[in-house]
């Protein structure tokens, strides 16, 4: 433990576990189970000294002493922004300033959006479908940085007129915030119903395309998360291909190396599901420099799961194609195939590289450098 607090059962814990407990909706103590009626975190000042009296015991082995953490954002100030923010009465601009002071909040520090989301999300993301439109939009731009959940985004694809509500702020020109925040809600859909009723909605798909193709860092992974996640229903991939998805993806690509490795792995997992509906593939064969960027995806630090991906999505694209698969195997492929093979990969993923190889194989120089390579063509 760094910086430890206890909750009204008694029971102590480091701070960033119980906010992150806090902040995924669960409302129980984790060892006791009991309902917390508040969720108050006391700073634990007798621990916590003797933490730092052990650090300083311990420093000639190289025990660095625990700085002095930066106290979050109190739940008590929380609490009175949320009710300046939702009192009906009042003014129109004090309750717009109470949601940005949240905001700002929320932005300082990690601890900061813990304890604002616990204690705000559902609210929030209420007013963020009132009758107001600035309100709605002070409130979706809060979203965009406390974070939301299942719960939230349920709460959305349950109404119709939500849905159409979410298609309209996603498309918003005047709020990049807001428009984050709207894919934060899409991003949340988990049951396939839902997928496919904010994903027919008019509007929805085409603006997570725009976030992707025209926005900054945070936009394009808010559009990219988005759109995985409809894609995962088969009905909207169909509409992402005519959207221009497949095409917004790809060009990213290159840019995802850098960036949290799960979105790399969303990104990609999205093309190979786009590849497999009519359409897909000559989208991203359109796209120059795709085959190339969907072998460098596989090399590096890349993931299993982004390899298999892209292995997957080149399948694909390269099939029937013997310009693309001799692209490809320019760009290195089959030594990172043949990595995958031998590695400990999972089943599903070697199968897509032993089908990739075969598919290749005609295109590979010098074949006769690879006499043994069928005992990495045959199913394990």
């Amino acid at each position: 433990m760094r910086d430890p607090v206890t909750v009204s059962t008694g029971q102590t814990y480091d701070r960033p576990s119980i906010e992150s407990w806090f902040a995924m909706g669960n409302t129980t103590c984790p060892v006791t189970r009991c309902p917390l009626p508040d969720f108050t975190l006391i700073p634990n000042h007798t621990l916590r000294r003797l933490i730092q009296e052990w650090c300083v015991a311990h420093r000639s082995d190289g025990v660095e002493r625990i700085p002095t953490p930066k106290q979050p954002a109190d739940p008590t100030l929380v609490r009175l922004l949320l009710a300046q923010a939702s009192a009906g009465d009042a003014s129109l601009s004090s309750r717009i300033a109470a949601l940005r002071r949240l905001r700002a909040l929320a932005c300082e520090s990690e601890k900061n959006r813990a304890v604002v989301s616990t204690y705000t999300r559902s609210a929030i993301a209420e007013m963020a479908f009132g009758a107001d439109l600035d309100l709605a939009v002070g409130a979706m731009e809060a979203l965009a940085a406390v974070g939301v959940t299942e719960r939230e985004s349920a709460m959305v694809a349950a109404r119709p007129e939500r849905v159409a509500m979410l298609a309209g702020m996603i498309r918003l020109e005047s709020s990049a915030e807001a428009r984050i925040g709207a894919a934060a809600l899409v991003e949340g859909m988990r049951t396939a119903e839902a997928r496919e009723a904010v994903g027919a909605a008019d509007g929805v798909i085409e603006g997570l395309v725009a976030l992707v193709e025209n926005g900054d860092s945070r936009a394009v992974r808010a559009g990219m998360r988005g759109l995985f996640s409809l894609c995962l229903a088969k009905e909207n991939r169909g509409r992402a291909v005519m959207a221009g998805a497949a095409e917004a993806v790809v060009r990213r690509i290159g840019e995802m190396y850098c960036v949290e490795r799960g979105d790399l792995e969303r990104a990609l997992a999205t093309v190979e599901l786009l590849c497999r509906v009519e359409g897909g593939r000559e989208a991203v064969v359109g796209v120059e420099g795709a085959v190339a960027d969907l072998v460098r995806a596989m090399t590096g630090k890349a993931t299993e799961r982004a390899a298999e991906h892209a292995a997957g999505a080149l399948v694909a694209v390269v099939g029937g194609s013997e310009a693309l698969q001799e692209e490809a195997v320019a760009a290195g492929v089959v030594t990172q195939l043949l990595l995958m093979v031998q590695s400990g990969c999972s089943d599903r993923a070697r199968r897509k590289a032993q089908m990739l190889l075969k598919i290749l194989r005609p295109a590979w120089p010098m074949q006769d450098l690879f006499a043994n390579s069928d005992d990495f063509l045959h199913p394990f």
